[in-house]
């Protein structure tokens, strides 16, 4: 579960904006994660509800996530679709089942609400 890991990077991320920002409590916190990020969503949130805990900074602060999409393109016909769920069998233009992911990979701390 590398999830913690990353959570633990966002808390020390969060940690610096605090400093910059010359705040001492982070409200909500919105993370876009890609579905081929490689990082499962309920483990990522389990691990913010449990370290946040710890950190007085954090504490009570609301994890916001937003799945981006996911655009696949067909190397038949170039047809693209996107889609923010599974992977499509094959491309609804043409049937070609070899589609070439483009995106959907990312993680990013998209906004940090402080008082």
């Amino acid at each position: 579960m590398h999830e913690i890991s990353l959570v633990q990077g966002l808390l020390q991320q969060l940690a610096e904006l605090a400093r910059e920002n010359r705040t001492t409590k982070v409200v909500s916190v919105t993370m876009d994660i890609g579905p081929l990020s490689g990082v499962v969503e309920d483990s990522f949130r389990f691990g913010f509800d449990i370290l946040s805990k710890e950190d007085d900074l954090v504490s009570g602060a609301t994890l916001i996530i937003s799945t981006t999409p996911v655009t696949y393109r067909c190397c038949q016909c170039n047809y693209s679709h996107q889609t923010s769920g599974t992977r499509p069998d094959c491309c609804p233009e043409c049937g070609e089942r070899f589609l070439l992911a483009e995106g959907g990979d990312e993680l990013i701390l998209q906004k940090v609400e402080m008082e």
